[in-house]
């Protein structure tokens, strides 16, 4: 479907339902969110930083800040490519970037070192810990567009800025968690009195009936902090998890990259985008494919009829120092004994094909000028 078809036939969808097209009534007020994670340039983290924000010149969502964890990359390195997200989207003013957590509550190098030599498995990806801790800024990385040069970092910490924002919007915030749950578990353990005002916590995490990615019983950003991760799901707070389950069956081909990649007329996202490490595996192999993990918990946020297929589960993530089942998600149809476990939502299946042509439109729709003021 081209890009000016699906328009039309989404603008007539919303006008024929009453709806403003993506599964909110007309005059619902836009759903409040920060965005927890371990910011990447235009991977999965930064496309849905790109994504939220035309999601708010919109009226559909209002993002209340991005709080930035160790997980991807290092703290100081995500929180440069945060910093130039927003000034790349032209949303520094509205936007702010506040930094968190650095390491991990309970899980270091050397107790990951013993899991990998118990036999963890999986396909080895370390995140941060497998490129040196950027010790100023002169460690850092360059995106490929620069560094931000006029966007500056948030002087309030990433828990202090959830635990306000909570208590200041009670019964109306959503937290997306799309990166280890370090800050939102230290947000809690700080506070224990936001978790009845927290509306609901959508994740990027688990794999509970799927082999892991990282180690055979665990998907990354869980088992960057397991602890962390056990903590928070244990919570008794209204939860959405989007899994390896559902991640993995919705698969970036590079048709649908080159539709981002070689948009025209071409966008600042676009031509960064077409820079992320997945264009060398599409130049070197045409049949690469690739998962687009966090997207798919924006799109649940504003059209929860993208997942067709909703489980509900009592939901529990192993936390075992040093083990080779640390970060392993389970998912139980009855509540054992002895753990208080909540029952969540755990999304299995998506509607590929409208999702994907929804997402090749965020992503190549022209940059804002200009968003609503904060309120």
């Amino acid at each position: 479907m081209q890009r000016r078809d699906w328009l039309l036939s989404a603008l007539s969808a919303a006008a024929l339902t009453g709806c403003a097209g993506m599964g909110r009534t007309t005059g619902a007020a836009a759903p409040k969110v920060i965005i927890d994670s371990d910011y990447n340039t235009m991977s999965d983290d930064g496309q849905l930083g790109a994504m939220a924000v035309q999601l708010q010149a919109q009226g559909l969502v209002q993002v209340m800040g991005i709080t930035v964890v160790s997980g991807n990359k290092w703290l100081r390195q995500g929180v440069a490519e945060a910093l130039m997200s927003v000034e790349r989207l032209g949303v520094s003013e509205r936007i702010g970037v506040y930094s968190g957590a650095n390491y991990a509550l309970n899980h270091d190098y050397a107790t990951i070192q013993a899991e990998l030599k118990a036999g963890a498995g999986g396909d080895g990806y370390l995140g941060a810990w497998k490129t040196p801790e950027p010790k100023s800024d002169a460690d850092l990385v360059r995106p490929p567009d620069g560094f931000a040069a006029r966007t500056r970092l948030q002087p309030q910490g990433a828990v202090e800025f959830i635990v306000q924002t909570v208590k200041a919007n009670p019964g109306e915030i959503t937290i997306l968690a799309i990166g280890p749950l370090t800050n939102i578990a230290l947000a809690i353990r700080q506070s224990p009195e936001i978790v009845p005002l927290i509306k609901q916590i959508i994740y990027m995490g688990g794999a509970v009936h799927v082999p892991g990615n990282t180690t055979k019983a665990a998907e990354f950003n869980w088992w960057f902090d397991p602890e962390a991760a056990q903590f928070v799901v244990r919570q008794p707070i209204p939860q959405v998890v989007i899994p390896l389950d559902v991640t993995n069956t919705v698969q970036l081909t590079r048709a649908t990259y080159e539709r981002i990649a070689n948009a025209n007329p071409p966008t600042a996202v676009t031509r960064v985008y077409g820079q992320e490490w997945f264009s060398r595996a599409f130049a070197r192999n045409p049949n690469y494919t690739s998962n687009i993990w966090d997207t798919l918990v924006i799109a649940y946020l504003v059209d929860p009829s993208f997942a067709t297929q909703v489980d509900q589960e009592y939901l529990d993530v192993i936390a075992k120092p040093g083990d080779p089942q640390n970060g392993r998600s389970v998912g139980y149809a009855q509540a054992p004994q002895g753990v208080a476990l909540q029952k969540v939502k755990v999304v299995k299946r998506f509607d590929n094909a409208r999702f994907l042509d929804w997402y090749v439109d965020l992503m190549t729709r022209p940059v804002p000028v200009a968003l609503p003021p904060a309120r």
